[in-house]
Parts: structure tokens; C-alpha cells; sequence
């Protein structure tokens, strides 16, 4: 299973070659660099869906917290079962 992970464009690192364009991208206060080969429309304050360092698509906000929200409950869930035990 893959699991792609929104994000939030902080700022564009190269402009030139689309292929080779890169962005920092927040995760909750995680900051990293990020290929927007494949998104070459995303700029500045977009969010962004990323796996293994590549943004595949550009997300509304509204459609990041809702990720964000389903996250939060995986979380919430995996916790309690490794309470409860086996």
C-alpha cells in the first residue's frame, strides 16, 4: 500500500527546468525538500500530496484538513489498539 501525504508549499527552490524543480514543503511543522516534477503548477501556500519526496497532485485546502482529520483518527485508532493489547 502507498500512502501520499499533503503538504504545504512553502516556497519554490529552482524555477528553471520544470523536471528539475523543487520545493520546501511543511508536514506539521516538518519541513522538507520536495520534486515538483510532477506538479509543475504548484507554487507558494498550495498543498500538495507527496510520496517518497515527489508533490503527484495539488489539493485544495478544504480536501488537505479533510487527509489531515483522517490521519488524526488512524493515529487515534493505533493508539488505543496498542493500548488494548494483542
Amino acid at each position: 500500500m502507498c500512502l501520499a501525504v499533503p503538504g504545504k508549499v512553502i516556497s519554490i527552490l529552482e524555477e528553471g527546468d520544470s523536471s528539475l524543480r523543487r520545493a520546501v514543503v511543511d508536514f506539521a511543522g516538518v519541513r522538507r525538500e520536495v520534486s515538483l516534477a510532477f506538479t509543475p503548477e504548484a507554487k507558494p501556500g498550495d498543498y500538495v500530496m507527496v510520496h517518497v519526496g515527489f508533490a503527484l497532485s495539488v489539493v485544495d485546502e478544504a480536501e488537505a484538513q479533510k487527509i489531515f482529520e483522517y490521519l488524526r483518527e488512524i493515529g487515534e485508532q493505533v493508539e488505543t489498539d496498542s493500548e488494548n493489547g494483542p
